[in-house]
C-alpha cells in the first residue's frame, strides 16, 4: 500500500459500531420513558420472528492489560461474583417487566473484563437466573470471551452445558517483549491448552483476537504469532489495530510510550503481511480486521449477504433488540441506544432504586436511521446503494462529493445510484464510511474522541 495513502487517510476515526457513534449522541434529549417506549416496539416488532441478543457485562480482571481500553474493575476479590450476578438478574427482571410475553433469546454474549474470572458455578446461577424469564430461540448462538490463562476446562464444560458453542480467547501476540509492555504474560501454551478443551468439548466455532501496532511489535513477532495461531487453527480470528486512546479516562495505556508503537506504513505492513500470511493458510477476509474459515458462520453470513455490526462488532445474524446488562452496557433497540452506568457503586445505586440503570442515550432521528442502514452496508458488505427511495437523504449531494476525493484516489467504484469499495479501498473503509457520518461532517471534535483509522 502506497505510503502516501496511508498518511493522508491516517486520521483519527469512528469504528462504527454503531452510528450516531457514542460522542455524538443527543443525550439532553434522551428520557429513560423513550427508551422503554423504543424496547417494547422493538419487542413487539421482532420478537416472534428474531428473536432478541443479550450482551453481558461482566467488568473484573486480576490485573490490568495496559492495551485495552474496556470498562474493567481490577480486584482479586472474588467474593464481588454474587453480588453482582444478582444484580445483572435485577437488571434482566427490569426489562422482562416491560415486555408483554416471554422474550426468546437468539443470541447471549459474555464479555468483559474477564468473564471467566467468575467460577463455573456462578457462570451457571447467571444463565439459568436469565432463562427463568426467557426461551431459547431454534438457531440460538451463545458465546463468551475467555482469558487463557484463567479459562478451566470446567468453565468451557459448564458452559457448553448451558448452551455456548462459540469462544473467543484473547491472544494480542506472543512476543515476550511486547507482553511485557502491555502487561499480558500469556505463553503459547496456555492458549493451546484451552484451544484444544474447547475442541474436544465440542465448542463449534473458537475464536483468537490478534493485534497489530503494539508497543515494541516487529514483523518477525505478527508472522511468528500467526504461525502459532494456524497451528492451532481456530475457526475464525479478529485481527485488527491497536486502538490507542491513552486520554480515555480509567484507560490503563500507560505501560510505553507513543514512541514505542509502530506508525504509519510500518504499522500498515504487520497487517498486510499478516493478512497475506492468513489467506495463504485457508483465512478469509470478513468485513474489516476479521477472517474465518469457510466452514466458520461468520463465513458463510458473509457469503449470503446477512453479516451484521453492532456492539459485539460483526455478527453471524441480525437482531432488532440488543439488550446490555451490567455496568457501561450498551443497549440498541434499532430506534435509540442507551448506556447503563460506568462505575459499579453507580450501576447498584440506580437498581437499588428499581430503575433501569441506564444514564445517557441517543434517540434516532428519521435521518440517523438512513445514515446508520448506509454504514452497515458499507461495514458488513462493502457496498451501499441509494436506489431505493427509503435510503435517500437531503444531503446526499454533499456526501457524494465527500466521495470524490476517494473516487479519485481508487478506494471506491462509483456508479449510477451506488458505490462498491474496492480491493485497494477495503483497508479505509472507516474513512469512507466517515464521508457518511453527517453528525461528523456537520461538527468536527474539538478534543480527542478517536483512535487512528490506519
Amino acid at each position: 500500500m502506497p505510503l502516501s495513502l496511508i498518511q493522508k487517510y491516517n486520521i483519527p476515526g469512528p469504528r462504527y459500531t454503531s452510528y450516531p457513534t457514542v460522542p455524538y449522541w443527543q443525550e439532553t434529549l434522551f428520557h429513560e420513558s423513550d427508551w422503554k417506549t423504543s424496547v417494547i416496539r422493538s419487542f413487539n416488532e421482532s420478537n416472534a420472528t428474531e428473536g432478541i441478543s443479550l450482551y453481558i457485562h461482566l467488568p473484573f480482571c486480576e490485573s490490568l492489560c495496559t492495551f485495552c481500553g474496556c470498562n474493567k474493575h481490577i480486584t482479586k476479590r472474588h467474593e464481588v461474583e454474587h453480588p453482582y450476578i444478582q444484580a445483572l438478574l435485577k437488571e434482566w427482571k427490569g426489562y422482562c417487566d416491560l415486555f408483554p410475553n416471554t422474550p426468546i433469546i437468539k443470541e447471549i454474549h459474555l464479555g468483559g473484563g474477564t468473564p471467566t474470572f467468575f467460577s463455573s458455578e456462578n457462570l451457571e446461577t447467571l444463565i439459568q437466573g436469565i432463562f427463568e424469564r426467557a426461551t431459547r430461540a431454534v438457531n440460538y448462538e451463545f458465546s463468551f470471551e475467555g482469558h487463557p490463562n484463567n479459562t478451566s476446562k470446567q468453565h468451557l464444560q459448564k458452559l457448553f452445558d448451558l448452551g455456548f458453542r462459540r469462544v473467543s480467547f484473547g491472544v494480542q501476540d506472543y512476543s515476550s517483549k511486547v507482553q511485557k509492555a502491555i502487561h499480558r504474560i500469556q505463553p503459547f501454551h496456555n492458549v493451546a491448552k484451552v484451544t484444544f478443551w474447547a475442541k474436544e468439548i465440542g465448542y463449534t466455532s473458537i475464536s483468537h483476537d490478534l493485534i497489530f501496532g503494539l508497543p515494541f511489535q516487529k514483523l518477525d513477532n505478527v508472522l511468528d504469532t500467526i504461525d502459532k495461531t494456524n497451528s492451532l487453527q481456530p475457526d475464525r480470528l479478529a485481527f485488527y489495530s491497536y486502538a490507542h486512546v491513552p486520554w480515555i479516562k480509567g484507560n490503563g495505556q500507560r505501560g510505553f510510550k507513543d514512541s514505542d508503537l509502530p506508525k504509519d506504513n510500518e504499522k500498515r505492513q504487520l497487517y498486510e503481511e499478516g493478512k497475506n500470511l492468513l489467506e495463504k493458510n485457508g483465512y478469509h477476509e470478513i468485513g474489516m480486521d476479521h477472517f474465518a474459515l469457510k466452514k466458520d458462520s461468520l463465513f458463510v453470513s458473509a457469503i449470503e449477504g446477512k453479516l451484521h455490526r453492532n456492539f459485539m462488532g460483526y455478527t453471524a445474524s441480525k437482531t432488532q433488540l440488543m439488550i446490555g446488562l451490567g455496568v457501561s452496557s450498551i443497549s440498541d433497540s434499532w430506534y435509540a441506544f442507551a448506556q447503563n452506568e460506568k462505575t459499579i457503586e453507580d450501576y447498584y445505586a440506580r437498581l437499588k432504586k428499581s430503575a433501569l440503570p441506564v444514564y445517557r442515550g441517543h434517540i434516532l432521528t428519521a435521518e440517523d436511521m438512513i445514515i446508520r442502514k448506509h454504514i452497515l452496508n458499507l461495514m458488513c458488505q462493502f457496498r451501499t446503494s441509494w436506489k431505493n427511495k427509503s435510503l435517500q437523504f437531503t444531503e446526499l449531494p454533499k456526501v457524494l462529493e465527500n466521495l470524490f476525493e476517494l473516487e479519485q484516489d481508487g478506494l471506491i467504484v462509483r456508479e449510477e445510484e451506488a458505490i462498491i469499495i474496492t480491493e485497494k479501498g477495503k483497508p479505509f473503509v472507516r474513512n469512507i464510511c466517515m464521508a457518511f457520518d453527517l453528525r461528523l461532517i456537520r461538527k468536527a471534535p474539538e478534543t480527542k474522541l478517536f483512535s487512528m483509522t490506519i
